[in-house]
């Protein structure tokens, strides 16, 4: 009876210590989801842009959605720092870069090229 508890003992700690490392590994950017980013002042005027960024091991990627096709394009790449994060993608044959930076769990600022402010919102499925 002694070693069926210690078996039993041992199997439920070997559970707990399995749920708990799940769940570190679970944790996820908090700027993972969609966002419709509006860009003040480009040349064409206000437009919206609509990122979808997901994470996988621990490295940001996302796709950007064609406004024309509403196909989604991925982004050339996703940098996270201290302040927000940097999406690079292309767009009419530009490199452009767009840093936002969170505001709250809902709401992003940034800029885009560094030259028009950009504001965010988290969509909501």
């Amino acid at each position: 009876m002694r070693k069926l508890n210690l078996i039993l003992a041992a199997l439920i700690a070997f559970t707990c210590m399995i749920t708990k490392a799940q769940a570190q590994t679970a944790a996820t950017s908090p700027f993972t989801g969609k966002w419709d980013v509006l860009a003040k002042g480009v040349p064409g005027g206000d437009t919206h842009i609509f990122f979808t960024i997901t994470e996988q091991d621990g490295k940001l990627s996302g796709t950007i959605q064609d406004l024309e096709t509403k196909k989604e394009n991925p982004l050339t790449k996703v940098e996270k720092d201290d302040k927000g994060i940097v999406l690079y993608f292309t767009a009419q044959n530009y490199d452009v870069t767009v840093n936002l930076q969170k505001k709250d769990d809902d709401h992003l600022t940034g800029n885009m090229l560094g030259m028009f402010d950009c504001t965010g919102e988290r969509v909501k499925q």
